[in-house]
């Protein structure tokens, strides 16, 4: 009998972790490189077990084991990042997901290719077209995960974590323009009361 850590986590765990993650990282509890990082453990975890220990040193929290996420409930099917009905958030969510996906693999492939470009120019010479070792297999596994990722809605997970993170931006650059304006009144108070 398989023990609870070696369980398969659902996207209702995954989500219920990372509101608790939202809520501690609004409350100042964790920083944002901190925060970035367990969301991106939480949304890989595959099992209970990678769940645990995410959230047991802040208060406030529930240890996984211990909540809701550890107990069995009746699948719900899950809310779509993107509205369903909107073509163009779908299709904007999936250009963005296809270039964050890409992107890396043509500018590795650019240089590589360039490279050998230069040194075919610099020898005078045709040589053989190494960098197809590095786009060849790259590129499959990139063909690959990137037809599962659409055929499993991965783009509309990209929309979701990138909309949720412009939020966390914007509330972020308000606090930040708040605490700089009581700054400013602060310090225009002590110059009028040094005059």
């Amino acid at each position: 009998m398989n023990s609870r850590s070696d369980m398969r986590a659902s996207d209702a765990d995954r989500e219920a972790v990372a509101e608790q993650l939202r809520g501690a990282l609004n409350e100042g509890r964790l920083d944002l490189r901190e925060y970035d990082e367990r969301l991106q453990r939480t949304y890989a975890a595959r099992t209970y077990g990678d769940l645990d220990g995410l959230l047991t040193d802040l208060p406030g929290t529930v240890p996984p084991q211990r909540s809701q996420v550890a107990r069995p409930q009746p699948p719900e099917p899950p809310a779509p990042a993107a509205p369903e009905g909107d073509a163009g958030t779908r299709q904007a969510a999936t250009r963005g997901w296809l270039l964050a996906t890409w992107s890396s693999y043509f500018s590795v492939v650019g240089i590589t290719s360039a490279i050998w470009l230069v040194s075919c120019i610099a020898s005078g010479h045709l040589h053989y077209y190494w960098p197809v070792w590095v786009a060849g297999p790259w590129g499959v596994v990139l063909l690959i995960s990137t037809i599962t990722g659409l055929l499993g809605g991965a783009p509309q997970r990209h929309w979701g974590h990138q909309a949720h993170r412009d939020a966390w931006q914007a509330r972020n650059a308000a606090r930040y323009a708040t605490r700089e304006a009581r700054y400013a009144a602060r310090d225009a108070r002590r110059r009028a009361r040094g005059r």
